[in-house]
């Protein structure tokens, strides 16, 4: 295991692939539980507007205004759930506590360079940058399991790293 020295907190242990991976784990499945709650009265909206829908005369226009609103209940879906991901990884990486309950299970905590609490902008930073990491087959996050202080693509795109505490 690479350590290195940093003056806050003095030696450093990077956390590697298969730990991250194992805390993304924990954490996707909380927030899946989460979605899943919160997705209801959309699926319900939807399901009540598509029986509403079917219950209409076949007029072309209100065929396109029904389709048209089940397709906003969707996107306002997509949306709310994309902000709920986002605000879980962004506060609880700038928290005190500098990780997300996965992360919290397993002893990691994410900080910048020099071993220092993230902010809020650099959080999100590091949450949007994993949409970079995964486009091509992962290759961004398995550079976590490569490279020496065990850096995804999106940790060097926010200058961050992520320790065992």
């Amino acid at each position: 295991m690479e350590v290195l020295e940093s003056e806050n907190t003095g030696q450093v242990r990077y956390a590697g692939f298969w730990l991250r991976f194992v805390a993304y784990l924990i954490d996707d499945i909380l927030l899946s539980v989460i979605s899943f709650v919160i997705a209801l009265p959309f699926i319900g909206t939807i399901i009540f507007s598509g029986i509403a829908l079917s219950d209409l005369d076949k007029c072309e226009e209100s065929t396109f205004m029904g389709i048209a609103g089940i397709a906003g209940i969707v996107l306002l879906l997509i949306i709310t759930l994309t902000a709920v991901s986002w605000l879980y990884f962004a506060l609880m990486e700038s928290s005190r506590q500098q990780a997300t309950l996965g992360k919290m299970a397993l002893g990691l905590k994410v900080t910048d360079m020099e071993g220092n609490r993230i902010s809020f902008g650099r959080a999100t930073g590091r949450y949007f940058g994993k949409i970079i990491s995964g486009m091509i087959f992962m290759i961004g996050y398995i550079l976590a399991g490569l490279t020496e202080k065990k850096q995804a693509l999106h940790d060097m795109i926010a200058g961050c790293l992520v320790i065992r505490t």
